[in-house]
């Protein structure tokens, strides 16, 4: 599942608080917050011809993490959404594209902790590549990860931020045990979400997912559970333990960059029916047929 370099982002526009810059040449001070510390916000968008799904929802969870942040200075909805046109429009993009977009808090004055040291507002990045949906509909696999996501007392996880460190140490155990992405516990041992996805599991046709006690409030997560109440589809959010998982009839994990996938193992046990279970079939379809449908559109 290792993802591989597109050739037609070669030659990629990024755009640095309205500066647009060849991606060899765009860069970020070494006194920006988000080098300095990883303090910093950011949301995964996806285009889909022309527009944008979820625009305003993933907005407001940008600014309510840059809110919770205490940021003294946070850009106005229609300065942001001007920039990322004005990105999407240099690089001539329209569909199959994932947008990274980032909020620090900005450059500070001389190295250091402090957010007193910052005094030159904050920094927007749009990052605009080509990219598909970067899971394999054919299933991908689990490795239950020792590190555990962190409870609101430690670093609430409605707070959408950089600081990525938690993630990637699972990353590498999954890698290491051969698997392609981290399942990742909460502090009293139930299942929070992958090290980058939110985790849903079908049993007797229930679908069920875990709560945001120990991961982030998921835009493409509420999205499928709003897609289950439109189908009278049975769900439920509630605590999951590994063992359900192993087995539940169905399991698949769910976000902006690579949509639903099916998980057809966990910790080297294959789990119900694989790839080709009912229940993702289903829902994946009715997401598909809503990023075709609806969105805010951003480009012509």
């Amino acid at each position: 599942m290792l993802q591989q370099f597109d050739p037609r982002n070669k030659d990629l526009i990024i755009n640095i608080n309205g500066k647009l810059s060849h991606r060899d040449e765009a860069g970020v001070s070494p006194f920006d917050s988000v080098v300095q510390g990883g303090d910093a916000v950011w949301e995964g968008l996806r285009l889909y011809n022309g527009r944008i799904f979820k625009l305003e929802e993933h907005l407001e969870r940008l600014f309510h993490s840059a809110k919770a942040l205490s940021f003294a200075e946070i850009p106005t909805r229609d300065h942001i959404v001007g920039e990322i046109r004005r990105t999407l429009e240099a690089n001539n993009m329209r569909d199959e594209v994932h947008i990274r977009l980032t909020l620090t808090r900005g450059v500070k004055i001389t190295s250091g902790m402090d957010p007193r040291l910052n005094q030159a507002g904050p920094t927007l990045i749009v990052l605009a590549e080509f990219k598909r949906p970067v899971y394999d509909k054919t299933g991908i696999t689990l490795h239950t990860s020792s590190f555990r996501r962190s409870s609101p007392d430690v670093l609430d996880p409605k707070i959408h931020h950089n600081n990525l460190l938690n993630s990637i140490l699972a990353k590498l155990q999954a890698t290491a045990a051969g698997a392609d992405d981290a399942l990742m516990l909460d502090g009293r041992g139930f299942v929070a979400e992958t090290n980058a996805t939110h985790v849903f599991m079908v049993t007797g046709g229930v679908v069920a997912t875990s709560t945001t006690a120990a991961c982030p409030e998921g835009i493409t997560r509420a999205t499928v559970l709003q897609l289950c109440k439109q189908l009278e589809i049975p769900h439920e959010v509630r605590d999951i333990s590994v063992p359900e998982v192993l087995r539940a009839d169905e399991v698949f994990c769910t976000g902006t960059m690579g949509e639903l996938a099916p998980v057809t193992a966990l910790d080297g046990n294959k789990i119900g029916v694989g790839a080709g279970g009912p229940m993702v079939a289903r829902l994946g379809q009715a997401y598909r047929e809503l990023t075709a449908s609806s969105g805010t559109v951003v480009v012509d």
